[in-house]
């Protein structure tokens, strides 16, 4: 077939180049779909916080307002309890002062949230729950009383200062069941709940030093920790004791030992003496409900 002339080549190829401008080809595939993703990625970032409930849009942690520590860089985990559960034990909670961290209290407070005395079963840990109870309301109610003591005037006494201030704060939150802590004390120190109390006065302390100011990270950040935690247990201990007005003794008591907190030997004497008391009262507990012990 004989070739087609020279200005018929130069024709054709003139009218391809037109309609590639006045309609373009369709992407391939792979840039077509990378094109798709690109534009689906842009609107996802930018729509869905929109879609959020006001609620949770405001308050989501960005990275300029988490703290310094890395258990702070990351959204606080749910609460231990679900809502029925929080009713429950905020119910009978203040039955605790009357029949202590019993599942009298627990009964107490699920017919005062207009449930059977039986629906307290449903609090999975039983007493151990009211006392955890405690431990976290007690805990998460810090960070508004450290704001009350920098109002007062503690923010320029240091860190030292405040680190005392909010332990003392912390244990004042135990007047009003002091008399039933000792009982709470054996619950904890049962082998079951050991873990969980251990991990709550972890918290603690690791709130303490927080609210105080603390922003050190190096290996002090676990020393402080550890004898702040041993600090408390004994003051915590001697409070269960003290008559004096105002817990005045135990604040002494917790001044001292906040001074001595440098010396390891203090520290290793604050352990033994809380667990020394926790496994006593235990066996006392446990024998008073009738074991042989």
């Amino acid at each position: 077939m004989p070739s087609p002339p020279v200005a018929s080549r130069s024709a054709g190829a003139a009218a391809a180049a037109a309609r590639r401008i006045l309609h373009p080809s369709p992407l391939r595939p792979a840039t077509r779909w990378a094109t798709i993703k690109a534009a689906t990625t842009t609107r996802t970032l930018t729509t869905s916080r929109h879609h959020l409930p006001a609620s949770l849009s405001a308050t989501t942690p960005t990275r300029t307002s988490s703290r310094p520590y890395h258990s702070y860089s990351h959204p606080p985990p749910p609460g231990p309890f679900t809502p029925i559960e929080s009713l429950l034990l905020a119910a009978a909670y203040r039955h605790v002062p009357t029949h202590g961290f019993s599942p009298k209290a627990l009964a107490r407070g699920a017919r005062d949230a207009g449930y059977l005395d039986i629906s307290a079963t449903i609090v999975p840990d039983g007493v151990f729950s009211l006392v955890q109870w405690h431990l976290v309301t007690q805990r998460e109610a810090l960070a508004a009383r450290s704001a009350a003591l920098s109002g007062d005037g503690q923010k320029g006494g240091g860190v030292a200062s405040r680190v005392e201030a909010l332990t003392w704060e912390r244990l004042l939150g135990n007047a009003e069941v002091v008399g039933q802590w000792q009982e709470a004390l054996a619950i904890m120190a049962q082998p079951s709940y050991v873990p969980a109390s251990v991990k709550e006065l972890a918290m603690l302390v690791d709130e303490i030093w927080f609210l105080a100011g603390d922003v050190a990270v190096d290996p002090t950040w676990y020393t402080k920790r550890a004898s702040l935690s041993a600090i408390y247990a004994a003051a915590e201990l001697f409070m269960t004791n003290d008559r004096s007005p105002g817990f005045h003794d135990t604040r002494d008591f917790l001044r001292r030992r906040l001074e001595e907190a440098s010396e390891i030997g203090n520290l290793a004497r604050s352990v033994r003496e809380w667990l020394s008391f926790t496994t006593s009262a235990s066996t006392n507990v446990l024998r008073s409900k009738g074991v042989q012990i």
